[in-house]
């Protein structure tokens, strides 16, 4: 019996995809690539990442699919309803990379608190002293109210961490999380939420109500030396809203590792502000999250079996 041929259209993890060649004939080419183009209306499965668009005209080329896999966790690349009418069932990696966008979170945030240095070469007293003087931190941990906008997954592992180093740890979420899965994390209104929040990290999911849910009201009644960061997806902030509350308040600081579109173009209202800080998508880039992701190989094949797979996308009814 012939094997199932499987498109993948970015990079997977060398152990998963040796785990998937021997279960299934795999081409790795991307949309516009002859490989792509010649063998896109035989592949009974897709396994993409983030940059692989699957709407109607993508379906419109692949009528032999059986299953998408994403090697990630948000879906904002894929039209849902569309996969939904065709019966064109989608599998994510639920969990794959939670706790390197959490540990992330808080590099990028020490960044931002604590000057440091490392110094090449030898200093005398007074290079030595001067040096000291210039890298006191204002501000520690302790004494800062983290604010996390979506308790979800990583969200927990945020406020998991900020409780360890001390700090108060409010949050919002549309659901009511048990005491128990909180890790000490206060529940508050969005209102006291953006209020009383010396750092804000964004954790909410991609839906498409979500998208630009912070927005020029919302930063309107932030701090205005609120630490912002954006790890979650670009669609989430509107960039120009927080281009002008950075630019309003100096003292403020932005931290953005995803941005919408990506990558971002020349005219990006965020480029060139000094208190805006840019990063290329990398929250979770460690080997152990991407072979957690590329992992979604195995849901993959469950439903070419015609088994149920673990962590299927939630699809419109």
């Amino acid at each position: 019996m012939s094997l199932p041929l499987v498109i993948v259209t970015e990079p997977l993890a060398p152990g998963p995809l040796s785990w998937l060649r021997e279960r299934a004939d795999v081409i790795e080419a991307s949309p516009g690539d002859g490989a792509f183009e010649t063998n896109i209306a035989r592949a009974d499965a897709m396994v993409v990442r983030t940059y692989t668009i699957i709407d109607g005209a993508m379906l419109d080329r692949a009528p032999s699919l059986k299953v998408i896999g994403r090697a990630g966790v948000a879906l904002d690349n894929f039209d849902l309803p569309e996969c939904a009418r065709r019966g064109v069932p989608v599998v994510h990696a639920l969990g794959s990379n939670a706790s390197a966008v959490a540990e992330y979170v808080f590099a990028i945030l020490f960044d931002a608190i604590r000057p440091r240095v490392f110094l090449d070469k030898a200093l005398d007293m007074e290079g030595w002293s001067a040096a000291r003087a210039d890298l006191i931190a204002t501000r520690q941990l302790e004494e800062m109210t983290l604010g996390v906008y979506g308790l979800g997954r990583i969200g927990k592992r945020v406020a998991r961490i900020g409780k360890a180093f001390n700090m108060r740890v409010i949050y919002n979420d549309l659901l009511v999380i048990p005491e128990n899965e909180r890790w000490g994390a206060e529940p508050v209104t969005v209102e006291t939420l953006l209020a009383e929040s010396d750092v804000l990290t964004i954790h909410t999911d991609d839906r498409p109500a979500n998208r630009n849910l912070m927005d020029a009201a919302k930063f309107a009644q932030c701090k205005e030396d609120v630490v912002f960061l954006s790890c979650a997806r670009g669609l989430i902030v509107d960039a120009l809203a927080l281009a002008d509350f950075l630019k309003a308040n100096p003292g403020a600081t932005g931290l953005c590792d995803v941005h919408e579109p990506e990558p971002f173009p020349a005219d990006y209202p965020l480029l060139g502000l000094p208190n805006a800080h840019l990063a290329p998508h990398i929250a979770a880039a460690t080997e152990l999250a991407k072979t957690n992701m590329s992992w979604v190989v195995r849901d993959v094949v469950r439903v070419l079996n015609g088994e149920t797979p673990e962590h299927p996308a939630p699809m419109p009814v």
